[in-house]
């Protein structure tokens, strides 16, 4: 439950021009359009003028890798955490 989420305060805000592709952002549960992606970390597979479109990956089963679920993003739903090292095609 988003209550239940403690949220931390950035001083340093996003800028549009920061956003790569193969970066990773978290979203945020105070303004997610999709509650089914609060707090998830999602990686940048293109950047948008109006902030990006990634995906959270998907456990899978049965030994196999799971799917990819995509969303698209404002700047002002996400914060940038770092850069992945791997990313799925």
């Amino acid at each position: 439950m988003l209550s239940e989420i403690t949220t931390q305060k950035r001083k340093n805000k996003m800028k549009k021009t920061e956003l790569k592709k193969g970066m990773v952002v978290q979203l945020n549960p105070e303004k997610v359009k999709n509650p089914m992606f609060t707090a998830c970390m999602m990686i940048v597979s293109e950047p948008k003028s109006f902030g990006a479109e990634g995906y959270v990956q998907a456990l899978g089963e049965n030994g196999k890798q799971g799917g990819q679920a995509y969303y698209r993003a404002s700047f002002d739903e996400m914060e940038f955490i770092g850069q992945s090292v791997w990313d799925v095609e």
